[in-house]
């Protein structure tokens, strides 16, 4: 396999909104299922960034009209180039403490010895520091549950955050898939820095979801793509495996539910992190 890759240029749209709330949440939403990858909110609304290749004109036109007159709205774009984006990233991306349970930390930040477990993430350009709320979210969740010895499969896995936790853990079969190949070729770096052995990751989406069978299966990414795989999520989970669900908002719950339960999905719990949401769901075949 060719392993070279051609670094590639984002679009930023910087939004300025008046009032911010609800709008800015419900900005981002919207943002996420067109492809923005990450957000940075300020004081007047939010900047958003996404893959060049991936930016359709005209599209945030749309995304504005749908707040018609009841908000002030405008916002302007301009290219990122990729090593400035890893600039940014460093220069945003301190150490995160997960309830006491980890730290999280870049491999340019000092050891924090007063925890037990932590996480060296190297974020690059790849979605997943723990920073965000859904990734908070999951890494909580991660700690409830008993990973010894369980096959586990991270979808759109981004940094690899999740996946590394697993193994830590206990999981001992372990598989991170994402779609995006910046992702692809950060994770190996990222496990690494954690002394993962177990992992094995794939650059793709549900077509890989082929004969294998899952204990967990953590799948943070957006509402409209979990909708979309659930149903293959309950085909490669084994009868009474987990199934945990973030990357949306409290309003998107009842649809995912639905599809949930519709492919025999049980809901164990949920949490709640600046309006975004984790499901913890069980398969009762």
């Amino acid at each position: 396999m060719d392993n070279t890759f051609v670094p590639k240029n984002f679009i930023c749209a910087d939004f300025s909104l008046n009032p911010l709330d609800p709008w800015r949440d419900l900005l981002i939403a919207e943002l996420g299922e067109l492809g923005f990858e990450s957000f940075e909110e300020h004081t007047r609304g939010v900047k958003g960034y996404i893959d060049e290749g991936k930016f359709v004109q005209g599209s945030l036109d749309h995304v504005l009209d749908m707040a018609g007159s009841m908000v002030t709205k405008s916002y302007k774009t301009s290219i990122v180039q990729s090593e400035n984006w890893n600039k940014n990233w460093e220069k945003q991306f301190n150490p995160l403490a997960v309830d006491g349970l980890c730290y999280v930390r870049a491999p340019f930040h000092e050891k924090d010895d007063n925890f037990d477990l932590e996480l060296i993430i190297h974020p690059q350009m790849s979605f997943g520091t723990g920073h965000h709320a859904t990734t908070y979210l999951m890494i909580r969740q991660l700690f409830a549950l008993d990973l010894e010895g369980k096959s586990v499969l991270d979808m759109g896995s981004g940094t690899g955050i999740l996946a590394i936790l697993a193994e830590i853990r206990g999981a001992k079969n372990i598989d991170a898939i994402d779609i995006d190949e910046w992702s692809f070729m950060n994770m190996p770096q990222n496990f690494e820095l954690n002394g993962c052995k177990l992992i094995k990751h794939y650059q793709g989406g549900k077509e890989l979801l082929t004969d294998q069978e899952y204990d967990v299966i953590i799948a943070n990414i957006n509402r409209n793509i979990l909708l979309d795989q659930i149903q293959d999520y309950a085909r490669v989970l084994v009868n009474n495996g987990h199934l945990l669900l973030s990357g949306f908002y409290e309003a998107d719950i009842p649809k995912l539910l639905e599809a949930a339960q519709n492919v025999s999905f049980e809901l164990i719990n949920t949490d709640q992190k600046d309006k975004w949401v984790m499901l913890h769901l069980q398969l009762r075949n």
